[in-house]
Parts: C-alpha cells; sequence; structure tokens
C-alpha cells in the first residue's frame, strides 16, 4: 500500500509507536566482533506488509525496519523526540529562508564493502529516489540535490521548506553505496535495475548486511563488519513474518523475543511471568468525515449544523474504553506526539443537548446517511467495524440514523479516492513527523476532495494553513499549526476520533526495545 491511500499505511494488524528511550547513533569504534554480540540472535516477529527492500522504492512498514538496519540516513531522530532531527551522516544548517539545507559527512562513515561515505553517494542516492518515481519519491518533491564538495550537499527548494529535515530521516531515504548500485544496475532515474541485487545484497552503512531475505516469510541479518556506530547487542536478528495470535504463542513459548502487532485483548495476562508488555499511544489517527459536495451529502453531511452535531454528539470517552489502554483523543488531526499537535479542542467534546440543539438546526429529518469503512483492515489490533458500529449507536441517541456501508479495502479505496462516498471512517498515518504531512486535509488537497472539500470552500481554514506552511521556527510553527487544527475542527468535514493504544510484548531478557513512528523499531537498538 503506498501514501495514496493513508499516509504510511498497513495490511493487518500494526504496532507503531514512539520511542521510550534514546536512540544512540554516535561514532564510537565499532566492537561488533565481540563475541558478547555475534553469538545472540535476536528473534522480532512482526506481520508482514513487505514489497521490497531497495531504498528507492520501500514505502511499507516492514520495509522501514528492514532499510533501518541496512542503511544509514543523513539525519535522524534522538528516542521519543521526533520534533527535532539530529545528525547521523551529516551534520545539517538551514538558510534563514529555510530554501536550503547544507549537509556536512564527517567522513567517518563506512559502507559494509568498507568503502567511505561521501557526497557523490549522498546525490546517487537522493537523485535515484527522485528518478524512479515510486512511492518515497514525493519526500523530496521540488528539491534539487547539488554536490559542494566530497563531504557537501546542499538541497535547495523553490519554495520555503522547513520540514526537510524532518523528512530525511526516513529509510527510503537511506544512503546506497553508490559505485557497487551502479555496478549491478543501479540509475539515477526509471532505467535503474539494482532492486533484484538490493533484494538480496545491502549496499548501506547501517549496523547490519542482509543474510537472507523473503518477503513471504522471514528476513535474517547478520552484522555489518565496517559500521562505525555502538555495537548491536545482537549479531544477527531474524524477522519473521506471524500472524497476532501465532505471535503471542511464540513468545509465550520463547521461540521469540518480540511480538509487534497484538491487540489489547490479546496482550491481557502477559504482563507478568516471562513476557512483559509495553504500552503507548500510535501516531495513526482513526477519523470520520462527512461530504461536503451537496449531491453526495445529499443536504445532509455538508451542512454546518450537522457536523456540530456530529462532533458532540460521539461520547469520545467510551471509544477510547473500546481502544484500550494507551489510546487517546487527539485534538485535531496531528498526532498527539508530533510538533504542532493540540492536546484537546472544545469543537469536538460530547454534549447530547448540544449536538440535538445543532442537528434541529440542520434541517435533518431522519434520512440515512451511509456510514462506509474498510471491513478487511485493523489498526494497532483495532476493527473498523468495531467502531463503526459504536459510532452508529452513538449518533442514534442524538438522532442521527446511520447506515453502515462496510467493503474490502480495494474497493473501499477506489470511491473514497474519487469523493463519492456520503461518510464514514478511515485513518492516516505519517510519511513523516512533521505537521506539514497533514495539510493534505485541506480544501482542494487530496485528502480534502476525498471528503468533497473543493478548493476555496473554506477560506478561513486555507488562510491558517498557507500560514502554517510557510512559518518558521519550532515556536512560530506550533502555534500556526494549532490555529489551522482548531479553525479546521470548527468548520472542516474531518473529526479525529482516536489514536489507538500500541502493544508491545517482549521477553523480559529485552531490556531495551526503542519504537519510533517513522521505522517502528531499530533492530540495532534492541538490548
Amino acid at each position: 500500500m503506498t501514501r495514496s491511500h493513508t499516509g504510511r499505511t498497513i495490511a493487518g494488524v500494526i504496532a507503531v509507536g514512539v520511542a521510550t528511550a534514546l536512540a544512540i547513533t554516535g561514532c564510537s569504534p565499532n566492537t561488533s566482533s565481540s563475541s558478547s554480540s555475534s553469538n545472540k540472535t535476536l528473534v522480532v516477529d512482526q506481520s508482514f506488509d513487505l514489497k521490497t527492500s531497495d531504498p528507492g522504492r520501500a514505502f511499507e512498514l516492514t520495509g522501514s525496519i528492514v532499510d533501518r538496519a541496512l542503511y544509514e540516513t543523513l539525519l535522524t531522530f534522538k528516542g521519543s523526540d521526533v520534533t527535532k532531527p539530529v545528525p547521523q551522516l551529516a551534520t545539517y544548517k538551514e538558510s534563514s529562508d529555510n530554501k536550503t539545507l547544507t549537509l556536512t559527512l564527517d567522513g567517518k562513515h563506512k559502507f559494509s564493502d568498507g568503502t567511505t561515505v561521501t557526497a557523490d553517494d549522498v546525490v546517487f542516492s537522493l537523485k535515484r529516489v527522485q528518478g524512479l518515481k515510486g512511492n518515497p519519491s514525493f519526500l523530496l518533491d521540488g528539491v534539487t540535490v547539488n554536490k559542494v564538495d566530497d563531504k557537501t550537499v546542499t538541497l535547495t527548494s523553490a519554495t520555503p521548506n522547513p520540514a526537510l529535515p524532518f523528512i530525511l530521516p526516513n529509510p527510503s531515504l537511506g544512503i546506497l553505496n553508490s559505485a557497487l548500485v551502479k555496478k549491478n544496475g543501479g540509475a539515477e532515474d526509471d532505467t535503474d535495475k539494482a532492486e533484484a541485487f538490493l533484494n538480496k545484497t545491502s549496499a548501506g552503512s547501517g549496523p547490519y548486511e542482509l543474510e537472507s531475505y523473503n518477503v513471504n516469510t522471514k528476513v535474517v541479518f547478520k552484522l555489518n563488519p565496517h559500521y562505525v556506530g555502538t555495537a548491536p547487542a545482537y549479531g544477527r536478528v531474524v524477522l519473521e513474518n506471524v500472524a497476532g495470535p501465532t505471535q503471542k504463542i511464540n513468545v509465550q513459548a520463547g521461540s521469540s523475543q518480540v511480538a509487534l502487532d497484538l491487540n489489547s485483548d490479546q496482550v491481557q495476562g502477559l504482563d507478568s511471568g516471562s513476557t512483559k508488555v509495553i504500552k503507548g499511544v500510535s501516531p495513526y489517527v482513526i477519523y470520520t468525515w462527512y461530504n461536503q459536495n451537496p449531491t453526495v451529502g445529499a443536504g445532509v453531511t455538508n451542512k454546518a449544523q450537522f457536523l456540530t452535531a456530529v462532533r458532540h454528539g460521539i461520547d469520545y470517552s467510551k471509544i477510547l474504553s473500546i481502544a484500550g489502554a494507551g489510546s487517546t483523543q487527539p485534538g485535531g488531526m496531528v498526532p498527539s506526539m508530533f510538533l504542532g499537535a493540540l492536546s484537546s479542542d472544545p469543537s469536538n467534546t460530547f454534549d447530547a443537548a448540544a449536538a440535538k440543539t445543532a442537528l434541529a438546526a440542520s434541517g435533518y429529518a431522519g434520512q440515512p446517511v451511509k456510514f462506509s469503512y474498510p471491513n478487511d483492515i485493523t489498526v494497532n489490533g483495532l476493527q473498523m467495524q468495531t467502531l463503526a458500529e459504536a459510532i452508529q449507536a452513538q449518533l442514534k441517541d442524538i438522532g442521527i440514523t446511520i447506515t453502515l456501508a462496510p467493503s474490502p479495502i480495494s474497493t473501499f479505496l477506489d470511491a473514497y479516492r474519487a469523493g463519492k462516498l456520503q461518510s464514514g471512517i478511515m485513518y492516516w498515518g505519517p510519511d513523516f513527523p512533521d505537521p506539514s504531512d497533514y495539510l493534505v486535509f485541506n480544501p482542494g488537497e487530496s485528502l480534502g476532495l476525498r471528503a468533497g472539500w473543493a478548493k476555496g470552500a473554506d477560506p478561513a481554514v486555507t488562510t491558517l494553513a498557507d500560514a502554517a506552511a510557510s512559518a518558521v521556527g519550532s515556536a512560530d510553527r506550533t502555534k500556526a499549526y494549532q490555529a489551522w487544527q482548531t479553525q479546521a475542527n470548527a468548520t472542516g468535514p474531518f473529526l479525529p476520533v482516536v489514536q489507538p493504544g500500541q502493544y508491545v510484548v517482549t521477553a523480559t531478557s529485552i531490556k531495551q526495545l526503542l519504537l519510533n513512528p517513522v521505522w517502528t523499531v531499530d533492530l540495532a537498538e534492541i538490548k
């Protein structure tokens, strides 16, 4: 699945979370050959959505886990703080107008064949992502990549691009050994034929190399002898494709040490004995929408007072109880852990009396409202069917008749993308941890159009969105994105309902497991 679906999308049950400890990326001497690490094997169970380990083509969650282990990026994030990019391969400096990013390599990092990472490798890798025109290519839209010298590269945008440092840690922007990849079919455009090579032989400077690779069963990693960062605790890692119920059995039996895809019911009783449970909040935002096109909305969902009634008619506390421990109600579309997030908003509060008053003012006469959703997708173990049924019952209490319309994701997406659905429930996952990723929910933008919210339909929201996009500096950006979300909550068709709880089960032998909303887990940081 691709960004055109929901941002970073999922197949089956996904566990994504925020780091709970610091991610170390320094350049201390590598001690990975020591017996303390090289003789230990780590087994991690996950429900795969893996298509390729080629960074320029990979944009699925499992692909990000794999590429994070094999490749280093120019910048990274430290622990749970995704509001501040930090150096990995390079330091960076932004121009005062946020149009130019200058990256300076430290010259210490080496690929798995022992050659040094240079500016040529950076330029090739980033231009290749652009030229392949694959799922990750949008990350560098409008960016010009230039080599200054062997250690310096500039990234230039025609308009201010303060999100760029937050985009560069994405594993799809991992830096490749350009000489090696070119020898094996690599190119900076769609003539590239290096994918097959990169699916069997990694070409990065990350902590691990590929030992074996199968998109359906498992990926096995071995140590990169030339990695200059902190040595991983495990010399060999097996990432295997396992369904949630079997993951529970495996981690209980000790045949795996980590289960990434268990839901709140499956983790019951696992926080004792030989296993422990990590609970957190997913960066996935589950939202409902109501079509603003008068034809599709049938003169109902496109009415402002109807939207107000829905916003006050949903009992968010009951939704949270369904979602389970660790879940939260997002204040807006930007997830709670990202810069610019709202902690709460009066527009999205349960008030049955206010809901009924607004509904009466809307002219609604009891006609059924079709509520669509994919019935073969779960988000952190949450079924769309369960949430849809709860919302149906809650809105019935204030006088709204909801007709549930489930369908397979493939069928649902065609109609949703075309803006043909009257209302429904869906989710959005981050492509990168910056609030600018959520501007697609504006009038005339890709997600806005799915809800029939045409360009120019809400000038107040558009004006605030433009101000947010051009804001510079963390404080100003935070204030601008919060103002935009507050206005969108007041007048827009999207209603953020819940960020699910996120659950990971590990053996008690695991002392540190870092989770991150971009790459889920850094295998090299598990201890």
